[in-house]
C-alpha cells in the first residue's frame, strides 16, 4: 500500500505525518480521514483552490490533471509545476510526499 508523507504545516499538521494510503482514494480524503483538516470549501467538487497541495515526490505517478483542475489551479496562491488539487489527485501505486501550502485563497476556514 502506498504511503503519503505530509510535510509539517504549522497549523494543520505541525509534526508532519506518514500515512498508509489505499490506491484509488484522493490525497484530500486520506488526509481528512487521518485528522489533517485541509480546507475544501467546495466540498471536493473541483470548484475552488482551497485544497491546493504541492506534490514534492511522486507527482508523475498521478494521472494528469484535466482542464477544469488546471483552470482552478491558475487561481491558486503559490502555484508550482507540481501543484494539484487534493480533491482531484487520486493515489496510484507510488509513495507521495506532499506539502500543504502555508496560505490559500479561502478567507474563512470552516471546520467540516
Amino acid at each position: 500500500m502506498p504511503q503519503i508523507i505530509f510535510l509539517p504545516h504549522a497549523e494543520l499538521c505541525p509534526e508532519g505525518a506518514a500515512i498508509e494510503a489505499p490506491a484509488g482514494e484522493t490525497v484530500l480524503d486520506v488526509a481528512l480521514k487521518n485528522g489533517i483538516s485541509i480546507p475544501h470549501a467546495c466540498e471536493k467538487s473541483c470548484a475552488c483552490t482551497t485544497c491546493h497541495l504541492i506534490i514534492r515526490e511522486g507527482f508523475d505517478s498521478l494521472d494528469e490533471s484535466d482542464e477544469l483542475e488546471d483552470d482552478m489551479l491558475d487561481k491558486a496562491w503559490g502555484l508550482e509545476p507540481e501543484s494539484r488539487l487534493g480533491c482531484q489527485a487520486v493515489i496510484k501505486d507510488e509513495d507521495l510526499v506532499v506539502e500543504i501550502p502555508k496560505y490559500n485563497l479561502n478567507i474563512v476556514n470552516e471546520e467540516h
